[in-house]
């Protein structure tokens, strides 16, 4: 009789563990998926539809990175390697990226809205950083890095990339998002369509609006 107790006992906790183990949102694989009642409209998942694997081949799971262009205003250029280059990448929650760095070439201040980065000095010298939350007063973390060093930039923090040696350098991120998606903060801010209000952005940034109208008239360059 205390045996099948136990017994029962045990089935009702593992199965109030899992209940709790799956009852949870799924992380976000891309900005948005809008829910809708009609599921005859319905295209798009947190995610990508998945193949039969039977169906599955070799090509699947292969990409080749070329070097990118840094010939352009920022003398960088990032080439990503995520789920929408390698398809077989779905799921799996990884991804990765070459960036390309001319001399004095730099990959602004940005965020990936999901996923932590950690990036490896395959050549050069360069000066990274990254700033944390208002909770934690934007303190700045910053470093020199040469070849072979690693930096990690936390998820959702602010993060930049420059060279600051005297040739090109070259490094590899690894991402924990099979998509982590980017955020450009100067471009978000003064190049988003339409355009964010000045009034909101000269109380933002306290200056004159006339700066904030010369800032919104740059064309804003994307290196992603």
């Amino acid at each position: 009789m205390k045996v099948s107790v136990v017994v029962c006992s045990l089935v009702a906790f593992l199965a109030l563990v899992f209940s709790f183990a799956s009852a949870y949102d799924p992380s976000p694989l891309q900005d948005f998926c809008v829910a809708i009642n009609d599921t005859k409209t319905g295209v798009f998942v947190n995610g990508k539809f998945c193949k039969d694997p039977k169906l599955a081949k070799a090509e699947d799971f292969f990409f080749h990175v070329n070097p990118g262009n840094t010939d352009n205003p920022l003398g960088s250029q990032v080439t990503p390697v995520t789920v929408n280059e390698i398809l077989g990448l779905n799921t799996l929650g990884i991804s990765l990226a070459r960036i390309d760095y001319a001399a004095g070439g730099l990959n602004p201040p940005h965020i990936h809205p999901r996923g932590t980065e950690i990036l490896t000095v395959i050549e050069g010298e360069l000066l990274v950083g990254f700033v944390s939350s208002n909770q934690d007063n934007n303190r700045l973390f910053t470093k020199v890095l040469n070849k072979g060093d690693v930096f990690v930039f936390p998820f959702g923090m602010i993060h930049f990339q420059l060279n600051v040696g005297h040739q090109n350098a070259l490094a590899i991120s690894g991402l924990s998002s099979q998509n982590p998606g980017v955020i450009t903060i100067a471009n978000a801010v003064f190049g988003s369509t339409p355009p964010i209000s000045p009034e909101v952005l000269t109380k933002a940034f306290q200056v004159d609006k006339n700066i904030i109208a010369y800032l919104q008239k740059q064309i804003w360059y994307n290196n992603n």
